[in-house]
């Protein structure tokens, strides 16, 4: 080996500048490299965050879809039975108002009847009134008729008293 070659020490120069600048550049390559490593760390965490909150929100809408997909029924058939209940309630209120109907009808017909039997009688009456009117002109003379009066005046005064 010869010190005095300036090859010799070109490669020693080399030598002992790559042994200064290795650590450095190792250094920065590698704080580089783990800079980088730990932003991708840090990207990997937010997206399985973002992923647990994704699954709590999709679970949350399942379980409120599933809540109001209960009430929906729960309601449907609330109305359900309220419209069997309203139906049920307008046919009783439909029959009691058709009793109520039939029942007037019947007794305006038993008052029409009840009327219409009055008249009967009462024209009955004034024809029999007429007829025995005609009857006794006809066949009772003055002096029947004044002892007939007179008969009529004592039964009425017994009645009376």
């Amino acid at each position: 080996m010869d010190f005095h070659d300036p090859t010799f020490w070109v490669a020693v120069s080399f030598v002992i500048f790559v042994g200064l600048t290795f650590k450095p550049i190792k250094n920065a390559l590698t704080g580089g490299l783990d800079a980088r490593t730990d932003k991708i760390r840090q990207e990997l965490e937010e997206a399985a965050r973002l992923r647990e909150e994704a699954q709590k929100m999709l679970a949350d809408y399942k379980r409120k879809q599933s809540e109001m997909s209960r009430e929906a029924e729960e309601l449907l058939e609330h109305a359900k039975v309220e419209a069997a209940r309203l139906r049920e309630q307008a046919e009783e209120d439909l029959r009691t108002a058709m009793k109520r109907r039939e029942q007037a009808a019947v007794e305006r017909i038993a008052q029409a009847e009840t009327k219409a039997l009055e008249e009967v009688r009462n024209q009955a009456v004034e024809i029999a009134i007429a007829a025995t009117g005609k009857i006794l002109r006809d066949s009772i003379d003055d002096t029947k008729a004044a002892a007939l009066v007179q008969q009529s005046i004592a039964e009425l005064k017994q009645k009376i008293h």
